[in-house]
């Protein structure tokens, strides 16, 4: 790209997309999920080479930014990533243009609107750590899911699983009901829009901190505010986060690739979040449990809210990680399972991998 295109408020954000869109409209689609507590719309950009349908085989992929509002990297990493992907498929970059025919991408740059307005007319210097963090209503959203986590653990004590309780697709609790005053409209729009696309692969994009978080973010013991908590499927987890950690160019830079904590050094850049510190209701988690979608959360830089001079250098330090990581959706054995008489699609079915439980 000859130039970074720097767009900072939610208006600037709705322009490029649309302008993106305009641009590549073979590819592009832009879409809502829903509305912020203040009534902003919640947009989301999907590019594939046939927008607007789930075909048969292609995963479906999704980057969700500024959770936390102050956070307002991820947001200008997932716009540039719109443009990057537009531009370079037009070029023919075959790399690009493998990604866009064999992925339903879907990107989107403000899960929390409200509360990254309230950063964004503070700016870059006066942000801070907490303003603009959480919604309008006070809430922070990578608490605000549906604790699974607790049933799940219960229910395996009880000796339940898989049987009697299920260790995938897990229910929401009727405790978790909607409307509910403690679960916010940012999160409500969210959930559906997991149960209305089958997403394999996701990444949630965070700020203050160079480290990828991996599940379980909980732990399992729930009077400790620290404690290794891993899935059962781990190793895909930390293959996953090491992806992403050992190609980005500032995580990988020993001088430069610790903010505050030392506990990463033992991991190069990854962690297992609840060992990092407890997230009960966090999105990973509940992505994990209720749609079987994998998801990281990555911490991408230890300033929050950087300068618009910083953003070029940003953009270097992660497209290769974006992309690389966005591929790893392609791994793994894929397929569908049939009738052998019939030759017909199996609904619901259930695959299991000796050796780990789920």
């Amino acid at each position: 790209m000859s130039e970074f295109l720097i767009e900072r408020n939610l208006i600037f954000s709705r322009q490029l997309m649309k302008r993106v869109s305009e641009t590549c409209p073979d590819i592009t689609r832009i879409y809502s999920i829903g509305k912020s507590y203040l009534g902003l719309k919640m947009y989301v950009m999907e590019i594939s080479d046939n927008p607007g349908q789930h075909e048969v085989g292609e995963p479906e992929f999704r980057y969700v930014a500024g959770m936390h509002g102050n956070e307002a990297l991820g947001r200008e990493l997932v716009l540039n990533l719109m443009e990057y992907l537009c531009q370079e498929y037009k070029q023919g970059n075959l790399r690009v243009r493998r990604l866009v025919t064999e992925t339903r991408i879907h990107l989107m740059p403000s899960m929390n609107p409200d509360g990254y307005e309230t950063a964004y007319k503070l700016g870059s210097e006066m942000s801070g750590w907490a303003m603009g963090r959480w919604t309008y209503e006070g809430f922070d959203l990578n608490h605000n899911f549906a604790d699974l986590n607790t049933q799940l653990w219960d229910a395996e004590d009880a000796e339940l699983v898989p049987h009697k309780f299920p260790n995938h697709y897990i229910p929401i609790p009727e405790s978790y009901t909607f409307p509910n005053a403690t679960v916010a409209p940012e999160t409500r729009a969210v959930i559906n829009w997991m149960q209305r696309y089958p997403f394999v692969l996701g990444a949630n994009l965070h700020g203050g901190e160079l480290v990828v978080t991996y599940p379980f973010d909980m732990t399992r013991t729930y009077w400790k505010a620290q404690e290794l908590t891993p899935t059962a499927d781990d190793p895909i987890f930390r293959w996953l986060a090491t992806v992403y950690a050992t190609s980005n160019l500032v995580m990988v830079d020993d001088e430069r690739r610790l903010c505050h904590y030392e506990d990463f050094m033992q991991e190069g850049n990854i962690i297992n979040g609840a060992n990092w510190h407890t997230v009960p209701g966090s999105m990973n988690d509940f992505s994990y449990l209720h749609t079987n979608c994998f998801e990281v959360t990555i911490e991408l830089s230890c300033d929050k809210f950087p300068h618009e001079s910083e953003l070029p250098q940003e953009w270097e330090n992660n497209k290769e990680s974006l992309l690389l990581y966005m591929e790893q959706i392609h791994r793994g054995i894929k397929g569908i399972v049939r009738d052998k008489d019939t030759e017909r699609g199996i609904a619901d079915a259930i695959i299991s991998v000796e050796g780990i439980n789920h």
